[in-house]
């Protein structure tokens, strides 16, 4: 369970005081998929980044279960990231010379892990890359960029994903792949997932969307999920070309392989 509690997070730039967070109160369930979503310079990053101990609050009180998030030290909250929350961003945020497998084994190497490999190899099975495994960032395509990303994100069993701009740079029928991936993981693994979004379609796919505007929660609705593509039931992706819709973004042009069934964790 996390619980925020009149969160504030103020900048100040010149004379001036900016107020990227200006007393929030969330709270998000174990097992949630849900949406942070608003206009630009809303505040949705600054709020992930402090859900994620990447940033600190200027005043509030954030709890993640029973821990008082606020009273940790930087060595605490870097052990609290590594071993409870998975992040992915929009960029991959891969190395480029490392094969999949050895970007996904990366969090275990700080948790002192022996079966880095086998357990590396697991995750990416459970994103359907079981026969990317050593191929390197250049020799995939967006979508299975993501999917490594995301593999890594899982790799430490964490509970709690949090997602910022996960689809920004795909084009619509990847993301469509991607956003699938993400809705089988929670329902089937019961990981809380969170979201950034600017996307309509993508906060389509979760169960509840949050609200920022000027730094205030001005929405908090359920939402019934819509999955765009429902009938062609491919959990790694199908087939397809590029998205002559989307310039810019990256196509996923190739499934990566068969998605193996997910094993619920204990």
């Amino acid at each position: 369970m996390i619980r925020l509690h009149n969160i504030s997070k103020h900048y100040v730039v010149g004379p001036q005081v900016v107020r990227a967070l200006d007393g929030v109160d969330l709270e998000i369930g174990d097992g949630e998929f849900l949406a942070i979503m608003g206009p630009s310079g809303s505040g949705k990053s600054t709020l992930m980044n402090i859900i994620g101990c990447l940033d600190r609050p200027t005043a509030g009180r954030y709890e993640l279960d029973t821990l008082n998030v606020g009273q940790l030290n930087d060595n605490q909250l870097a052990i609290l990231r590594n071993r409870r929350l998975g992040f992915v961003f929009q960029s991959f945020n891969l190395l480029p010379r490392l094969p999949a497998i050895d970007q996904v084994a990366m969090p275990l190497l700080y948790r002192g892990a022996t079966n880095r490999k086998r357990v590396a190899a697991a995750a990416l099975k459970l994103v359907g890359l079981e026969d990317r495994m050593h191929h390197k960032p250049t020799q995939l395509s967006g979508g299975q960029q993501q999917r490594v990303a995301i593999a890594r994100a899982l790799v430490a069993h964490p509970s709690i994903i949090l997602a910022d701009e996960p689809t920004g740079a795909l084009d619509s029928k990847t993301s469509m792949d991607v956003m699938n991936v993400f809705r089988q993981l929670n329902d089937e693994l019961q990981i809380t997932i969170a979201f950034v979004t600017h996307e309509d379609d993508v906060a389509a796919y979760t169960r509840r969307i949050v609200s920022l505007r000027d730094g205030k929660v001005v929405g908090d609705t359920p939402n019934v999920p819509t999955y765009a593509g429902e009938e062609a039931g491919a959990y790694g992706g199908e087939q397809d070309g590029a998205d002559t819709g989307s310039e810019g973004r990256q196509s996923d042009s190739d499934g990566g392989g068969a998605q193996a069934p997910l094993e619920k964790k204990e």
